[in-house]
């Protein structure tokens, strides 16, 4: 299995959580793919700190999830192996062996198993907030993030998975647009590039008349 490209570490950077599906939003964790990677997951802080922000932490509140050092370096294999197998699906092409194995392997792992909240109180309603339960909470989600992949490869809405047509830009977006015609893996970030690109191009058009 080829390892990860090297990546420039981006420490505390912000996770970009725009892909619509878990499994999209991780591989986004390393970013500008094409060009000098971009490692939104430098060590093991910001790993616990994807997964809590990701709402796949097990706690009971907001503190981050407990990741090692060997977590981190399964995470990253993981991702690639999922980034791997997602593009070769959006291609119509047979994946890579190992990629599949890798994705499976993990899929089987145990998971992050939702719990209901107990009431705070004897007023309480329903709709409790829920609680992930996990015995290692790190590589549960993980678990989860590979079965949200495997879901989306082997089912219908992998056609509406689509490439940001930026050329800068690398993320891969599920289009849930009405038309399915979303170019942007987001209008603040590449949307809005593209906007001005083309305004300052039109501008520069007409002062050449």
């Amino acid at each position: 299995m080829s390892s990860a490209p090297a990546a420039a570490p981006e420490p505390a950077s912000p996770f970009p959580f725009i892909g619509g599906r878990p499994c999209l939003n991780f591989v986004a964790t390393l970013g500008k793919r094409h060009a000098t990677p971009l490692e939104r997951l430098p060590d093991p802080d910001a790993l616990a700190r994807w997964i809590t922000e990701a709402g796949l932490s097990a706690g009971a509140d907001d503190t981050p999830v407990r990741v090692t050092e060997g977590d981190l370096a399964y995470a990253r294999t993981l991702r690639e192996a999922l980034y791997r197998l997602v593009r070769a699906a959006m291609a119509g092409q047979a994946p890579a062996p190992a990629d599949v194995a890798r994705a499976n392997e993990a899929a089987a792992r145990p998971d992050l198993a939702p719990q209901l909240a107990e009431p705070q109180d004897e007023g309480a309603g329903p709709g409790q907030p829920l609680r992930w339960k996990a015995e290692r909470p790190g590589p549960a989600a993980l678990a989860t993030v590979a079965r949200d992949a495997v879901l989306l490869v082997g089912g219908p809405l992998l056609a509406r998975v689509k490439k940001c047509e930026n050329p800068e830009c690398s993320l891969l977006f599920l289009d849930d647009s009405q038309a399915r015609r979303r170019r942007w893996c987001s209008m603040d970030r590449c949307g809005n590039l593209a906007k001005v690109a083309g305004y300052r191009s039109r501008s520069r058009a007409d002062s050449s008349r």
